[in-house]
């Protein structure tokens, strides 16, 4: 029985479509969604504006806090639904859906330590003539209306890095869940607003075309724009920010992995497994260009093969799934044109290479694509992973910095000395030693440099970001 979803706004919405939810998997209709059109999304921005020019209505520190609290023990307490509802909306695993609901937990408490520790500046003063008698120090306040535009691969814990920080910075804030998966950041909002947030704090809807989401995203009320998505819309909508609007992007890459001829490929393999096939690579940050020393890039690559045809791909609410849909029919088609490409192009297809279902596609590994192919220069957010035999590390280097991504990246080796080497010369926000790209927790900076985006992620940085500090300064003498 599929069930309805009405737009989350402080004010009685009126609806202007309605959008049908449907799992990715099996096609089946799960739940339809009010869309709101340009009246509701005013609405909503002249609410959430008046609310932040009111001082004397913005919530206490302590306030935030017990919401925040309150809000993490109920997801806690609703995981098992929450996961399960995930999974089916978003094609994510079970598995994985579950440790999703777990980072969300995570991030709406890290919110709540964050604002437990956050305090101004003392700044010097009385150290010489001009400032003599002076005191003076920073406060923190909200850095006004926040809007949220988020992306369908977490649907839950996206929302949490973006809608919790901003309940902790006290801005209120309006969140477009992404169209393909809106029902569990809908349900957060119901979460927050059942832990005591009040409803106009923090709105939820679902706009009844794109145009009208760039009118949301770009009004001059906004104060911050939180964006997670594709390069080509997010660095559109930066363009069109009314001035002033300050803006985190969050975007895709082609992570690069580079493996030495010393690396313990025992480690090695599963960690690339998972970080290549993990929610069918369709993760920011999903490993997809491994470059192997030659002495060892075959058997790596037959590993990585054996490992990726044992993998089960299916349906995503089922306990002994590895690798669930691909988030539309599309998406299936475009991934296997591209594999087909970088095959009549002299990769050699070691595993996978086909679709599996109008829906779900192999677990596929190539071995020396040329480099011109599409899955070697774009970002392929499907379940692909390319192996690249190496002679030179610096050139290998070279060619793993070849992209205009630049995001997460990876070393394999036994060697510190030659770890740090290549840390410090691939382009990346962030490099990880004998682990995969999409290595995360919920408190570190996460961030896409160069076309991968624009601020830093990560629960206490998207806080300071949604902050602004005021100076305070007092004359003793008066």
């Amino acid at each position: 029985m599929t069930t309805h979803h009405k737009a989350q706004l402080a004010h009685d919405p009126r609806p202007a479509g309605r959008l049908e939810v449907r799992a990715p998997f099996d096609d089946s209709l799960i739940a339809t969604v009010d869309t709101s059109g340009a009246e509701d999304v005013d609405r909503a921005l002249v609410t959430a504006q008046a609310l932040f020019r009111d001082r004397d209505a913005w919530l206490s520190v302590a306030e935030r806090i017990a919401i925040l609290e309150r809000a993490a023990d109920r997801v806690q307490e609703q995981s098992e639904a929450l996961a399960l509802a995930a999974a089916r909306e978003g094609g994510k695993p079970l598995a994985d859906s579950r440790a999703e609901v777990a980072r969300t937990v995570d991030s709406l408490r890290i919110c709540v330590d964050c604002l437990r520790t956050d305090d101004g500046a003392k700044i010097p003063m009385g150290i010489n003539a001009a400032s003599a008698g002076k005191q003076a120090f920073t406060l923190t306040e909200p850095v006004g209306v926040v809007v949220a535009l988020s992306a369908f691969n977490h649907p839950l814990n996206l929302i949490a890095h973006q809608v919790g920080p901003a309940i902790a910075a006290g801005c209120p804030v309006i969140v477009k869940p992404a169209e393909a998966t809106p029902l569990s950041g809908f349900r957060l909002v119901e979460i927050l607003h059942g832990a005591g947030l009040p409803p106009a704090w923090c709105q939820a809807l679902v706009t009844e075309n794109t145009e009208l989401a760039e009118r949301l995203a770009t009004d001059a009320r906004v104060g911050f724009l939180t964006f997670i998505g594709s390069a080509k819309v997010g660095w559109m909508l930066r363009s069109k920010l009314a001035p002033g609007t300050r803006c985190a992007l969050e975007h895709g890459g082609a992570a690069p992995v580079i493996v030495a001829a010393d690396a313990d490929l025992d480690q090695a393999v599963p960690k690339l497994l998972k970080g290549g096939y993990y929610h069918a690579g369709q993760v920011c940050v999903s490993v997809q260009r491994v470059f192997a020393h030659r002495a060892i890039a075959r058997e790596l690559a037959e590993r990585l093969a054996q490992g990726a045809a044992q993998l089960k791909v299916g349906d995503p609410t089922a306990e002994d799934t590895d690798v669930g849909p691909l988030i539309r029919p599309a998406e299936v088609d475009r991934v296997d044109e591209w594999v087909s490409e970088a095959v009549a192009a002299g990769a050699e297809l070691l595993a996978g290479g086909r679709a599996l279902s109008p829906s779900t596609y192999a677990c596929t590994l190539l071995y020396d694509p040329p480099d011109d192919c599409r899955v070697s220069r774009e970002e392929i957010f499907g379940p692909v992973v390319c192996v690249y035999p190496y002679d030179d590390l610096d050139a290998a280097i070279d060619r793993a910095n070849a992209l205009p991504w630049a995001f997460q990246a990876a070393v394999f080796t036994r060697d510190l000395d030659l770890a740090m080497h290549t840390a410090r010369r691939l382009d990346a926000s962030a490099v990880m030693r004998n682990e995969h790209t999409a290595f995360r927790v919920d408190w570190m900076p996460f961030a896409g440099l160069r076309q991968s985006g624009l601020g830093v992620g990560g629960i206490p940085y998207t806080l300071h970001d949604m902050q602004v500090s005021k100076l305070i300064v007092l004359d003793q003498a008066q």
